[in-house]
């Protein structure tokens, strides 16, 4: 094989390689600049930038706590209709505790609720699992089971949806927590776990409970069958 051949070999390996692209803007449609401003400030979401210029240009981010992505808003940045931006997804560990947290900045949220099993279709507003909503958390509290919806101002639609346990595939790299919240959330549901396997064993001391819970968080972020 000639250098020029190898040369092309690696090229063609290289364009083979998946190119990294993050999701990191999503634009929403808005009517009031200020209000919609004044609105996703009291969700307790970052806010990164708000630049303007003379001729009636302005554009303002905002992040969500833990969240790699931000939105974006604001005055001549985009043609959609206001309010038409419908099935934001957050993502939560706690489904109550978020919907707690923003009943207490004054935020309207629906109830909790969770699907219908294999059945989708009905009359209630669309989600992701169709259009049938049941009261209350998944009963088995599985992950991404659980959600609850608000809208802001204009009526741009939000879901919060409950992800404990990352389904096999969904997770790249190394185990990481994009805020203390999440990593105590998975502490607690590490040490829920880890007294029923106590329980299990009579209730004896395991002193290697560090390495345990270790595991069982990995796991989980990595979307593998739980301990037990």
């Amino acid at each position: 094989m000639t250098m020029m051949e190898e040369r092309r070999g690696a090229a063609v390996r290289i364009s083979a390689l998946a190119i990294d692209m993050k999701l990191e803007i999503v634009v929403i449609p808005v009517s009031d600049v200020d209000r919609a401003k004044a609105f996703y400030a009291s969700l307790g979401w970052r806010l990164d930038a708000d630049f303007a210029s003379g001729d009636g240009w302005r554009v303002i981010q905002f992040t969500p706590p833990g969240s790699p992505a931000s939105v974006i808003f604001g005055k001549n940045v985009t043609a959609a209709a206001p309010g038409s931006a419908q099935g934001l997804y957050v993502i939560v560990s706690d489904i109550e505790a978020a919907r707690s947290d923003l009943v207490r900045r004054g935020i309207e949220v629906s109830n909790v609720f969770h699907g219908a099993s294999d059945a989708h279709v009905g009359a209630d507003e669309p989600y992701l699992f169709g259009r049938l909503r049941i009261s209350g958390p998944d009963p088995e509290h599985g992950s991404y089971r659980s959600f609850a919806s608000f809208s802001d101002p204009d009526g741009n639609g939000w879901l919060m949806q409950e992800i404990t346990t990352r389904l096999p595939g969904r997770v790249e790299g190394g185990t990481a927590f994009t805020s203390a919240a999440d990593l105590a959330s998975a502490l607690r549901r590490a040490a829920a776990a880890h007294g029923e396997r106590e329980k299990r064993s009579c209730g004896q001391h395991d002193e290697n409970w560090p390495d345990w819970y270790a595991e069982y968080i990995v796991r989980g972020q990595a979307g593998k069958p739980p301990l037990s």
